[in-house]
This record gives C-alpha cells, sequence and structure tokens, in this order.
C-alpha cells in the first residue's frame, strides 16, 4: 500500500465520522465508499521480475497504445507508450537496471493522455537512464486529464534496479519509454501489461566499454 492511501482514506474516515454525528449515519456511507476505493486504488502489489539479460520491463499497469519509431530532438527512438485507466496499479518501476543520468519536471497540459500529442505536450517527469549494459533510456510519466500528480522520488546519480519502484502517478495517465534503435518489442497494441513482470522489449547487444569510455570523455570536456 501506497502510504498516500492512508492518507486520503483516514481523511475521508474523519469526515464520515462528523458527517454520521451532524446529520445521519446513513449520509456517512459515501465518505467510506470513496476511503475504501482510495485503499485499494493505492495498492502496491509485489511482482516477480523477470531476470533475463537485456529485458525491458514495464514501468506501469496499463494497455499499450503505442510501439513505433519515433524522432525526438534529432534522436532516433522505439517508443512503447502504455495508458493507464483509474482501475490500474499506478505504482511505477523502473524499466531497466541502471544509472539514473538525468530528471526533469517539465510543466504542461492535461490533455487525454491517449493522444500522441500527449507525449510532449502534458505535464510530465522525464527520467533518463543509461542502463547497465551501456543503452541510453528514457522514461516518461506522463499527466493525463484526471492525473494532477506526478511523484517520482529517485535523483541523477542512483542506481536503480529492474522493476524497482521509482513512483507513480495519481489517477489515469501515461507512461513512455524509449529505447534505443536496435531494441526489440516483445508487445503489440492492445496487450495489457503487468508494471515490473510484463516485458516490453529486449535491448540490443551491450555497448563495448571503449565506446562508454569515449563517450565519456566526450562529454566531460562539453562540460
Amino acid at each position: 500500500m501506497v502510504r498516500d492511501g492512508f492518507y486520503y482514506a483516514g481523511a475521508l474516515l474523519l469526515v464520515a465520522v462528523v458527517v454520521g454525528w451532524l446529520t445521519t449515519p446513513a449520509l456517512a456511507i459515501v465518505p467510506l465508499l470513496l476511503a475504501a476505493f482510495f485503499l485499494w486504488f493505492f495498492r502496491d502489489p509485489e511482482r516477480v521480475i523477470p531476470q533475463a539479460a537485456g529485458a525491458v520491463v514495464s514501468p506501469a499497469d496499463g494497455k499499450v497504445t503505442e510501439v513505433s519509431p519515433v524522432a525526438v530532438a534529432g534522436a532516433q527512438w522505439l517508443r512503447i507508450s502504455i495508458f493507464l485507466n483509474v482501475f490500474n496499479v499506478h505504482v511505477n518501476r523502473s524499466p531497466v537496471s541502471g544509472v539514473i543520468t538525468g530528471v526533469e519536471h517539465r510543466k504542461g497540459k492535461f490533455q487525454n493522455a491517449m493522444g500522441a500529442a500527449s507525449a510532449e505536450l502534458n505535464e510530465q517527469s522525464i527520467c533518463s537512464l543509461r542502463s547497465d549494459e551501456g543503452h541510453p533510456i528514457v522514461f516518461k510519466q506522463i499527466a493525463g486529464l484526471l492525473a494532477r500528480r506526478i511523484v517520482f522520488n529517485r535523483r541523477p546519480g542512483e542506481h536503480v534496479e529492474r522493476g524497482e519502484r521509482v513512483g507513480l502517478i495519481k489517477f489515469g495517465s501515461r507512461c513512455d519509454v524509449l529505447l534505443p534503435v536496435g531494441a526489440r518489442p516483445a508487445v503489440k497494441v492492445g496487450e495489457n501489461v503487468k508494471g515490473g513482470s510484463t516485458v516490453l522489449a529486449a535491448l540490443p547487444e551491450p555497448v563495448p566499454q571503449k565506446v562508454l569510455d569515449v563517450h565519456e570523455q566526450q562529454s566531460g570536456s562539453s562540460r
């Protein structure tokens, strides 16, 4: 259970007591039902994390709405998008094991998260990682019509494990994973996936260490 669920449920239980005391116990049913809903909504089930080398797991529960190549800032990626409705588990997990290289919270709109434009226009949290195999990965938490708060609780420089809990999006929303060219998708549009346990794709072969060393030198000289 995510602790936010206790906060919401506790407040509503207090409302139910006050309403039942000041009016009639029958009217307390509504806040009691809402309290039960929030306890259920913020559930956080354990998941079995796949251990296959190069596996990319789903960052969230939901339905796959896109599996396609895209160009972002001049770079080519494979984008896999997942739409979360209010009935899905909303805890988010890291798609790969690796080091977080950047975190950005970008303000924006609250359009329908199923629309393609929401990937760029909606409010979102963007996490960039370098996987243990040396590949760049981008993981986006994107707000939707109902979502008004995105939580990401990791910082640049931290190492995360595949399937590790990293945050959540409250209510309906979307998660995107941007993978390097050569990643092999393992899901199709319309499939339902489980955060941390469904394999979305397989990464290409590991990047040779000498290539990583050159990349680090170039990055250092450009700062």
